[in-house]
């Protein structure tokens, strides 16, 4: 984040458009200023974050939410990517993602994840865990300068 008061730019590599869309409004309803870009798939967040293709214009995210299971590019995959990248590293990754099972735990803390986030499946839990962590992220944590 830039400024104190800069809105936050996040990404969020989301393949499920209704799942986006209710993250986006969920953020918006936390009260944390930020501008959401979405992307479909793994290869579309790595173009998006290496300013590729149509993404020449593209904001560099102060923090990144990534589903692990996405068509093209596993979310797995992005992570150790991002991570290995010593342009991209520092962008804190928070894994939102439907699975809850131990080995997507470890080994996307392993790949150095800042969290993870199981995505709950009912629809007011969704939201209360994306306004949880917009406030944390948007409000309680020190990020990097962009």
């Amino acid at each position: 984040m830039g400024q104190i008061g800069d809105a936050l730019e996040i990404l969020l590599v989301e393949d499920n458009p209704g799942d986006a869309r209710l993250a986006a409004e969920a953020w918006k309803e936390g009260g944390v200023p930020g501008r959401l870009h979405v992307v479909p798939d793994g290869v579309e967040a790595i173009r998006f974050l290496r300013k590729l293709d149509g993404y020449a214009s593209a904001p560099r995210p102060d923090l990144l939410l990534l589903d692990l299971n996405l068509p093209r590019k596993d979310g797995r995959e992005v992570l150790a990517e991002i991570k290995a990248d010593p342009d991209l590293r520092r962008i804190p990754v928070v894994v939102l993602t439907t699975s809850q099972a131990e080995p997507d735990i470890i080994r996307s803390y392993d790949l150095h994840a800042n969290c993870f986030v199981a995505k709950p499946v009912d629809l007011d839990s969704f939201i209360s865990v994306i306004k949880s962590v917009a406030d944390f992220w948007g409000r309680v944590v020190k990020l990097p300068p962009r």
